[in-house]
């Protein structure tokens, strides 16, 4: 099983998640780095981050490596800053896991999240244990910043339209859940002219409210708010906040997926050119490409892997369907105070966001998963049958079959033991025909 996950290495709290761990991996940073340049240390606001903090600041500084920490922030920011002003950055966040969670993410230079071969390599080292200990007069140096936050807020408001924002004089309602949006994402509207009605913006890292994860369902007290306050938009944020989910004016919740080809429209009205998305997206960022005359590049899952196509091909924008979007005119790593920047400067042209969802093609979406013992053996026969019966596949991550106006993909997991299948139609009766087709031919070779 690989150290790093999805995104970055992720346990629960002095179980698998230990200051052990992160000296460890920060050591491995440092010996990667060969113990030159300066880093970026931050955190968002669970009970554990301090602890993990001090550990992943040992592990830097034994290695001769120059700390810059930040203390509490939103992860973008904290990539944002790393951008500017660092070789690499350690954001300490478990971003939505629960609250009994911690994790380590691991930042580039150019503030993109670690490339999937620069994991590999710290992992080997990790695996090895041969770190690059400096001897005494060589331990890196310390020092503190209090301003990363209102750094990246000034960066987000040069990278949109606010003075037609601020004319509007939007009214929004925001739930940032405790997390680190709370420190930024409040004062960012205030700046944008907004009137801003806030709850769960205190700092607490028990989560007393809800969960880091911002679903529909833990959002009712937000959804009131909304349609009692007469707000124009609704934002709620997870743990770290990277990512940022919307409500309409009327209270109703922005599915994930409408919303990013949604923005998609817009962006590709003010400017041409290539759009990124995972190939778990749905078809409706690839009808929005045809519509605007743009191609669209599938990525494998992960927002480390819409970034970084995102750079090599020059995209204009990009995204997965979990609220986690990409501008690449701000920087090239999922923002969720970005994104609601950027949707109010949509709704700065005058049309309600609930009338902005109409023009998003519909389809039905379908997702299950299925304990499997043998991952590789499994995906090898799903992947032999299927090819024999519809020739053409894509393997970009996963298996996955295009039909007309249907798709059905079939992946591993790459933290569980378990496949997933999605299947997504203009019809239930197509969707629920795909979905079975994915489960019988997984539970064949199962």
């Amino acid at each position: 099983m690989s150290l790093f996950g999805t995104n970055g290495v992720r346990g629960i709290v002095n179980e698998s998640m230990t200051p052990n761990l992160v000296l460890d991996i920060v050591r491995s940073l440092g010996t990667y780095l060969s113990s030159k340049g300066k880093v970026v240390v931050g955190r968002d606001t669970r009970l554990s981050g301090q602890m993990l903090e001090s550990a992943a600041i040992a592990g830097a500084l034994s290695t001769g490596l120059t700390v810059i920490e930040v203390g509490m922030a939103p992860t973008p920011a904290i990539q944002f800053y790393t951008r500017d002003y660092a070789d690499a950055g350690i954001v300490i966040t478990a971003s939505h896991n629960p609250r009994e969670y911690n994790g380590i993410k691991l930042i580039d230079g150019d503030g993109s999240e670690f490339s999937r071969e620069g994991e590999k390599e710290i992992e080997t080292i990790y695996n090895s244990k041969k770190y690059n200990l400096v001897s005494w007069e060589y331990t890196g140096s310390y020092s503190s910043t209090s301003d990363v936050n209102d750094y990246y807020i000034n960066g987000i408001i040069n990278s949109v339209n606010a003075t037609k924002i601020k004319s509007r004089g939007f009214k929004v309602a925001i739930d940032t859940g405790c997390g680190a949006g709370s420190l930024t994402l409040p004062f960012l509207l205030q700046q944008l002219g907004c009137e801003v009605i806030s709850i769960n913006a205190q700092i607490d890292g028990t989560f007393p409210w809800r969960n880091p994860e911002p679903t529909e369902n833990s959002l009712g007290q937000l959804k009131d708010i909304i349609i009692s306050s007469g707000a124009d938009i609704g934002v709620a944020q997870d743990g770290d906040a990277d990512r940022a989910v919307f409500f309409d004016e009327k209270g109703e919740f922005i599915d994930e997926e409408v919303l990013l080809a949604m923005v998609a429209k817009y962006v590709l009205k003010q400017k041409k050119g290539p759009i990124v998305t995972p190939v778990s997206s749905s078809q409706r960022m690839a009808d929005v490409a045809k519509d605007e005359g743009v191609d669209i590049i599938w990525t494998p899952v992960g927002s480390i892997n819409v970034a970084r196509t995102m750079m090599q091909k020059s995209a204009v924008f990009g995204g997965e369907g979990n609220g986690g979007l990409i501008f690449p005119e701000h920087q090239y790593c999922r923002d969720g105070a970005m994104a609601c920047a950027k949707i109010l400067e949509m709704l700065a042209e005058g049309a309600k966001i609930s009338e902005l969802k109409k023009d998003i093609p519909s389809y039905l979406n379908s997702k299950t998963k299925i304990n499997c013992k043998d991952l590789d053996y499994t995906m090898s026969n799903v992947e032999k049958e299927l090819r024999s019966i519809y020739g053409k596949i894509d393997t970009i991550d996963g298996i996955k079959i295009w039909f007309d106006d249907s798709w059905l993909l079939i992946r591993p997991s790459g933290t569980e033991p378990i496949i997933r299948i999605f299947a997504e139609s203009k019809t239930e009766k197509k969707m629920q025909e795909i979905i079975d087709i994915g489960k019988k031919v997984v539970d064949k070779h199962n």
